[in-house]
């Protein structure tokens, strides 16, 4: 298979999906330009503010992108690219992008309040308990693998003897110095966009200009060689102060300008995949399928993990955010519903930044098809270093960018850790939104509780309770909570597809869309849970340790909840469609 042609038909039906069953959606469920949304209704300043549609997709799009369409289809390449690439795009037009797009119009619906409020209306107070319950445990998690995977990409590597390893921690170095003064810069914009009322045109110019500076002083000033421990405290600081802060103030712009590096990755990726083809590089080894059980780690000797196991469930949960992430229905329930200008804004924002994330997992199989005889003997099996390799080296084919691979390989190594750092910290403010929520009655805010609530439901508070939670799972390693935040992640999906149908059932809409997708995903998830379980127990039988019991019984409470849900929801839409029946009748 060549790589262009891979590209080019993901591209092509992606593009299709957007222009035909996007638009069809919009109209089944009643998208409406004219109506006003809950970020000029309830502008607070703080959580609710209306953004520029171009600065809410830089910020939904990195919230969602982060190593998900990277990470999930390069192990998931082990099945081979003819799973991978169809599970990618049927599922990111038919699952993800409905999911997304649906999880962000019921939420505007309904005063921008998360999938929880929803569930409230359509399922009882109860459900709404269980639900938050399930979202908010899955992203402590999300903070936790976030953090771990931040850290490893920040901290320094040390010599026997307990000194450090500078030669082998400057790329390390070099990302953690960049990463904080993009920070620096993001402040600076929002300052400049929202309270000096700057034009956005000219500072996103001045904005790229700076970034393009912080990477060369990052590339040739690295002082910070800290430990993986020290980078957690550091990012727990980080993202306790970055989740009570106005959104103005940091996420929309910081969003904002990292939405640019992904673009700029994804065409550099763009001009590699062309530019190898054309010079005739463009071969992938990768076979295009390698049977039903993934015996590659296990044959040659990764340490990256053990075997995935049978493709299915594996691959549907192994790829995530490229084809559909429960994650993304938080994200736009969570954060971009409050900030949304106009309805109209919802489908490319939505839609068309899900799409946008499965032409990413395009690309990542492209890259791993690339260097696959060096992945699959293990060689580069690091998912982002396999990325960066493949794409770079393509791009090394091309005559005037054959000596630009070094370059190219640590600005992407960059781009995806920028995202990590993006997802990680709008987790966190989505979790402490969870939090809250559950202590509130409906409609009430923080400011309005009494008493022990009050306290419970400061953000500061919750937020602080969040952040020693995630940091402190963190520290146990990425490696050891990937799996059931994986399997979590995807059984969130089908949730989220399970609300909105009632949702939409409730309203007298077509939700027919979303029950082949939300039964697969339930079928698919609550067997992936039940084998990571089986596996957790497996382990403390033969070694016991704290935090695994811990996992083991997180592991038993998401599937309690899930199934909970799951018959509520199931029995909520029989009853709607009974009514229906009725109605048909009686007119």
């Amino acid at each position: 298979m060549n790589a262009i042609v891979l590209f080019l038909v993901g591209a092509a039906a992606l593009i299709i999906g957007y222009v035909t069953y996007g638009k069809w959606l919009a109209g089944q469920w009643g998208v409406d330009p004219g109506k006003t949304t809950p970020s000029h209704t309830m502008e607070d300043g703080l959580d609710y503010c209306p953004a520029k549609a171009p600065v809410l997709m830089g910020h939904h799009f990195s919230s969602i992108a982060g190593a998900g369409p990277i990470n999930g289809p390069i192990q998931a390449a082990v099945f081979g690219w003819v799973p991978v690439f169809l599970w990618v795009v049927i599922g990111g037009i038919f699952f993800g992008a409905v999911h997304d797009f649906g999880a962000l119009f019921a939420s505007i619906r309904n005063k921008g309040q998360s999938l929880g409020e929803v569930v409230a209306d359509t399922m009882g107070s109860g459900a709404k308990k269980l639900f938050l319950v399930f979202a908010y445990l899955t992203l402590i998690l999300v903070v936790a693998a976030f953090a771990s995977i931040v850290a490893n990409t920040f901290m320094a590597t040390y010599n026997a003897d307990g000194s450090v390893n500078y030669a082998a921690s400057s790329a390390n170095a070099s990302t953690a110095i960049i990463s904080l003064l993009f920070i620096a810069i993001a402040i600076v914009f929002g300052f400049l966009v929202y309270r000096r009322n700057a034009s956005l045109g000219v500072s996103t110019i001045i904005g790229i200009v700076a970034i393009v500076a912080i990477m060369a002083i990052g590339l040739n000033w690295h002082p910070l060689y800290l430990s993986n421990q020290a980078w957690m405290i550091i990012l727990g600081i980080y993202i306790l102060v970055a989740s009570v802060t106005p959104v103005w103030i940091l996420l929309q712009p910081r969003d904002y300008l990292s939405s640019f590096l992904l673009y700029f990755m994804m065409a550099v990726a763009a001009v590699g995949i062309i530019g190898a083809a054309l010079t005739g590089h463009g071969t992938l080894d990768i076979p295009a399928f390698t049977g039903f059980k993934d015996t590659l780690y296990a044959d040659n000797g990764f340490t990256a993990g053990t075997s995935l196991g049978y493709m299915f469930p594996a691959l549907f949960v192994t790829i995530a955010c490229g084809a559909i992430s429960g994650f993304h229905s938080l994200v736009a329930s969570g954060t971009t519903a409050k900030q949304i200008n106009s309805e109209k804004d919802a489908r490319p924002i939505a839609y068309g930044a899900m799409l946008i994330e499965s032409g990413l997992a395009v690309i990542s199989l492209c890259a791993v098809g690339y260097i696959w005889n060096s992945f699959k003997t293990g060689q580069t099996i690091t998912p982002t270093v396999v990325f960066a390799t493949g794409i770079s080296k393509m791009c090394a084919t091309i005559p005037f960018l054959a000596g630009a691979e070094t370059v190219i390989y640590a600005m992407l190594i960059l781009a995806v850790s920028v995202f990590c750092l993006t997802s990680l910290d709008t987790a966190t403010r989505l979790a402490r939104y969870m939090f809250q929520e559950f202590w509130l009655e409906p409609g009430q805010t923080w400011h309005e509780a009494k008493g022990w609530r009050k306290t419970l439901t400061n953000p500061l508070v919750a937020t602080v309770i969040t952040v020693i939670a995630g940091i402190a799972m963190g520290m146990t390693g990425y490696a050891k909570i990937w799996p059931l935040f994986g399997a979590a992640n995807q059984l969130l999906a089908a949730l989220g597809l399970l609300t909105v149908a009632t949702w939409l059932g409730k309203m007298g809409k077509n939700n027919k869309m979303f029950l082949f997708p939300m039964a697969f995903m339930l079928v698919v998830t609550l067997t992936s849970l039940v084998l990571t379980l089986k596996g957790k127990i497996t382990e403390l039988s033969v070694v016991a340790s704290g935090w695994g019991i811990a996992l083991t019984v997180l592991a038993v409470l998401l599937i309690i909840l899930a199934v909970v849900l799951a018959v509520t929801g199931i029995r909520t839409l029989i009853a709607q469609h009974g009514e229906k029946q009725k109605e048909e009748q009686t007119a």
